[in-house]
This record gives structure tokens, sequence and C-alpha cells, in this order.
């Protein structure tokens, strides 16, 4: 797997959760470890200890600070929560090929609790992809009433709507009626 292609997929697990947490209209995401298992296994996430407490306590931490980078208003605020992260990650890189992923690199030792794992890949993630320049690409939905975070993979950066609740489908069809009603109050 290129390199860019693992970043996108990883910054997919990384929107997916922070959205996670609970908000109004969703309830918690990770409400047990057997959620969480079922996410990991959803996000490919593997070479992890068995899951336990500490480790649902762990990710729901890092999830809240992954939420931080995506609404931080500036980069610099954006960038010392990415550090902060750094700081606290344990890293050992390792070059790997598993689960029909291809080449791809690991940054946590094999089998480091699941906790330490994510908080290694998402950090490291996260600073790559600022360093390339890419760091407008997290924004959070436009929608009025969703407080969903994504990761803006269309070519020009122009992606406005999660699209996890239809919301781009439904503000352009709000759009649409409000440019009737206009358009028949003139007549």
């Amino acid at each position: 797997m290129h390199a860019k292609t693992d970043r996108i997929r990883v910054m997919g697990v990384i929107a997916d959760l922070a959205n996670s947490a609970p908000a109004p209209g969703r309830e918690e995401g990770l409400a047990t470890v057997a959620d969480l298992e079922r996410k990991l296994q959803e996000w490919i996430v593997t070479q992890v200890a068995p899951i336990s407490d500490a480790d649902l306590v762990g990710i729901r931490e890092l999830r809240d600070r992954l939420r931080a980078v995506f609404i931080a208003p500036t980069e610099p605020e954006r960038i010392e929560i990415i550090n902060d992260l750094l700081a606290k990650a344990r890293f050992h890189p390792t070059v790997v090929n598993h689960d029909s992923l291809g080449l791809h690199l690991h940054y946590f030792l094999p089998y480091s609790s699941a906790a330490d794992h994510m908080r290694a890949d998402c950090a490291m993630t996260l600073a790559l992809l600022f360093e390339e320049g890419e760091g407008t690409r997290l924004k959070t939905c436009a929608a009025p009433d969703c407080t969903n975070v994504f990761y803006d993979t269309s070519k020009n950066r122009s992606r406005m709507y999660c699209d996890k609740q239809g919301c781009a489908n439904r503000m352009h069809a709000a759009a649409y009626r409000a440019r009737n009603a206009r358009r028949l109050s003139q007549d």
C-alpha cells in the first residue's frame, strides 16, 4: 500500500473515532470493551494486546484530543495538540505487510496496548499530514445540526459535509426549496 493511501485510510479511522463521542442525537459509540473490539476490527487495527478497560479509557481520551485537532480554530492550535499527542506516544517504527494492506509503517511496538497503538498511529499520521501541508483537509460538517468531523479527500478541498447522516443531501434539498420559495414569492 502506498504511504499516502494508508494515511488516507488512517485519517478515516481518526475521523470515525472522533465521531464516536456522544453528541446530541448520538449515543456513545465506545460504551463497552466489546464496542471497542468491534471498531478495532473494523479499522483493521492488528497486533494489539487483549483489549482492557484501560484501553477503553485511553482511547476515549485519545478520541477527545483527536476531535480537538479537527475543531481547533487555527493551525498553530492544531499543531500544539498534535505535538502533545506525539509527546505522549510510544514509538517503535517498523515496516510491515499484513491483511492485504501491502507494505506500510507501524509506529508502535507489536502487541502493545490498543491505546498505545492508536495513540502512536494517529499522532504520527496527523503529524505527517500537517508536515505535507494537508491540515486544511480536517473539517467540521457545515450542516447546522451536525457535529461530525471528517477528512476532506476531494481534489480541490471543497467538501463541506460529512455525509454520515446525509447532510449534503439535506442541505442541498433545503437550498433548492429556499430558491423555489423565493422564485414563487417574486412571481
